[in-house]
């Protein structure tokens, strides 16, 4: 491995060229477009291809088309482009398409501030396209992060085959930090998996003992069929409710069955907590630093800065909350994640810690906080 000195947005666009990533479409949109200007250098040098879309729209469906061309693909934005691709979102959702869509989430609904980092995409990620489904979605909280954590998405995609979320932020996409990357050949890459069948008998939806199919690239004598609508195991529509039922119940499951394989929490702090602290991406940073100095002043807190938001973990929350009494919720929107918490950890007080007028949240309101309400 060698170390070098970047910014968020070219740290995850190494990440993805690390991952064997060929194909980039998007368009311009701050705070992501450092991430554009650098793919549009970089992807050509691989062997890959750079394109700017016309929009948000675009991007994402010529990501998706890429992709089942049997390139690695992915796209950036932010909040507003985010909500341009929801409905090709759900496309590839169900049609299980690997694919990896970066949101460098900024403040606001609408176009709100684009220069000013939010965390306020959280129910978007999950909630944004429409119908049952679920989704993977992955926070980083450091320029590290966001290296280790683009390549994970694209191991993850592949994996799991279905669209991966990557939520930075605008702090952490113009932070600069030193960080470790991988040297040609050091780095293990998930393959797509690939038909082992003849043509004629080839079914492209027919899924493995996972429940993942093995979805043959177009140009080859594997025939994919591939549609928006519910389909069976040769990618017809039907509208059959058996296949309709156990289709959506597979896409789920096929993901909340493997969570131990998506990247777990982070903790600090005290092993036996008796206050329990949980933040996510540029906010885990405060958080963290906030805990530290806390449990220097002979407090009992413990910490999880949450890497993976949807599925959420709420086994994992559950356990290492056990023995708290309170819990606190730190995020930079007006309280996304603290009703998540709330739902699974119904006997137990969850205080929000937040923070939603365009700055980041500082270890010092978090401390004022605790403090507050622990004495």
């Amino acid at each position: 491995m060698r170390q070098i000195f970047v910014q968020g947005n070219e740290a995850c666009g190494l990440g993805a060229i690390a991952a064997g990533a060929k194909f980039f479409a998007g368009y311009p949109i701050t705070p992501a477009s450092e991430l554009a200007e650098f793919c549009s250098k970089e992807m050509p040098k691989v062997g890959g291809y750079y394109f700017q879309m016309e929009d948000e729209l675009a991007s994402i469906a010529a990501v998706i088309g890429a992709s089942l061309g049997g390139l690695r693909s992915f796209t950036a934005t932010s909040g507003p482009g985010m909500s341009l691709m929801q409905e090709n979102l759900g496309f590839a959702i169900l049609a299980e398409v690997p694919c990896v869509i970066i949101n460098v989430q900024r403040f606001g609904p609408s176009t709100g501030v684009a220069t000013r980092p939010g965390q306020a995409d959280i129910m978007q990620a999950r909630w944004g396209t429409h119908g049952d489904h679920t989704i993977i979605a992955l926070a980083p909280a450091s320029v590290q992060e966001c290296y280790d954590l683009t390549i994970e998405a694209f191991n993850l995609a592949e994996r799991f085959s279905t669209p991966v979320i990557l939520l930075s932020d605008g702090a952490l996409a113009h932070l600069r930090e030193k960080i470790s990357v991988y040297d040609d050949g050091e780095l293990e890459i998930t393959p797509r998996s690939a038909p082992e069948i003849e043509p004629e008998k080839y079914l492209p939806y027919r899924p493995n003992e996972k429940g993942v199919p093995h979805l043959s690239p177009y140009g080859n004598r594997h025939i994919l069929r591939v549609t928006s609508l519910i389909h069976d195991e040769k990618g017809y529509s039907t509208a059959n409710p058996t296949t309709a039922r156990c289709q959506l119940e597979r896409l789920e499951t096929k993901i909340t069955g493997y969570q131990e394989e998506l990247p777990q929490a982070k903790c600090y702090g005290s092993k036996n907590p008796d206050a329990v602290v949980i933040s996510f991406g540029i906010s885990a940073r405060a958080a963290r630093q906030a805990v530290h100095f806390l449990n220097n002043d002979n407090f009992e807190i413990g910490m999880m800065d949450l890497k993976t938001i949807w599925p959420f973990p709420e086994k994992n929350i559950q356990e290492y909350c056990s023995q708290a009494e309170k819990v606190f919720v730190v995020e930079m929107n007006r309280g996304q994640l603290t009703g998540e918490v709330e739902r699974i950890l119904p006997g137990l007080e969850v205080i929000p810690v937040l923070r939603a007028d365009t700055q980041v949240i500082s270890p010092q309101e978090i401390i004022e906080k605790i403090k507050e309400v622990l004495r």
